[in-house]
């Protein structure tokens, strides 16, 4: 099969059910298929010559910018196989799925699943529009870890760092007090910053995968902090606090002009309700409620919930403008 399609540069798309031990086997690199089910399988010949963009896409993965690839894994016999990149972080596109209307539309809907970093399938054409086939593409992001802000390096911070390591963050621990944002206290952040947070917020690159973890706990860090925080582009923000606490952070960030729109998005007191009591808890229960943010879970006992476990939110159909 490998050495038949390398030659001729077909691509193959096949589904096929998987035992339990062959999906053991199969899922062991890639974290699934513990209890069987069907595998999808794609290949593909990579060609630089035909397909140059492809060249490019992986330049900027090697220079650490997002990319994602569009490829047509069904639909008309013909585009099987053809690929559309959203290179340079989503800036421009390269490639063709078989007219500039189709490819426009395409892009505009993979820059979206690219700033979530999630690999997907998305569905275009159909009679609602103009694109003449219906198409289902394989849309794969290749994005550099998301960040994790966490400020203030408290013993929460460092159970913290450990499990947002743990689920692929690249951690930032930032305090102003140089003897308490050390190497020794945090040895699972990937940078520790001596800075005020909002000095340092300034200058961090963020993006819709950052989540920042305010667990500072004074009103002299917090309210400028967060005043910055809530008018950023990123995923999650949350702020350590009893309900006390939170409300006096409310009432200063109102007084500093914090809109009721922004201060919406701040999970305050930070974390799910799990009872935790030790750092370590603490962590899980942060991390919880990132996750159920990120995924929009519920954060309810999946034995109280109806229907499937893994509830992926299907991509809607890419809409194709008219001319």
């Amino acid at each position: 099969l490998k050495g038949r399609h390398m030659n001729t540069g077909e691509s193959y798309h096949r589904s096929t059910a998987c035992q339990t031990w062959d999906a053991i086997v199969v899922g062991s690199g890639i974290g699934g298929l513990t209890c069987g089910g069907e595998l999808e399988v794609l290949v593909q010949r990579i060609d630089p010559t035909s397909q140059p963009h492809l060249t490019t896409a992986l330049e900027d993965v090697l220079a650490g910018l997002p990319v994602a690839v569009a490829q047509v894994v069904d639909g008309p016999q013909p585009l099987h196989g053809r690929t559309l990149a959203v290179l340079g972080g989503g800036s421009a596109y390269d490639g063709t799925l078989g007219g500039r209307r189709t490819d426009r539309a395409v892009a505009d809907q993979v820059r979206a699943l690219l700033r979530t970093g999630r690999t997907a399938h998305v569905e275009i054409g159909g009679e609602a529009d103009t694109c003449p086939e219906r198409m289902t593409l394989l849309v794969h992001i290749q994005a550099p870890r998301p960040r994790m802000l966490i400020f203030g390096a408290v013993d929460f911070a460092a159970a913290l760092s450990r499990t947002g390591r743990f689920l692929g963050y690249h951690v930032t621990v930032c305090d102003a007090r140089p003897a308490f944002a050390t190497p020794e206290r945090f040895p699972h952040a990937d940078e520790i910053v001596v800075d005020w947070p909002h000095r340092y917020l300034e200058r961090a690159e963020v993006d819709a995968r950052t989540a920042i973890c305010v667990l500072t706990h004074d009103a002299k860090f917090d309210v400028p902090l967060l005043r910055l925080a809530l008018g950023l582009p990123v995923g999650y923000i949350g702020a350590m606090g009893s309900r006390r606490t939170h409300a006096h952070r409310l009432e200063r960030l109102r007084e500093a002009g914090v809109p009721a729109e922004h201060l919406a998005f701040l999970h305050s007191p930070i974390g799910l309700d799990l009872g935790a009591h030790t750092p370590e808890e603490t962590a899980i229960s942060i991390t919880a409620e990132i996750i159920a943010h990120t995924n929009n879970g519920t954060g309810l006992p999946l034995s109280r919930l109806p229907g499937p476990i893994h509830g992926f939110a299907p991509v809607p159909p890419v809409p194709v403008p008219a001319a």
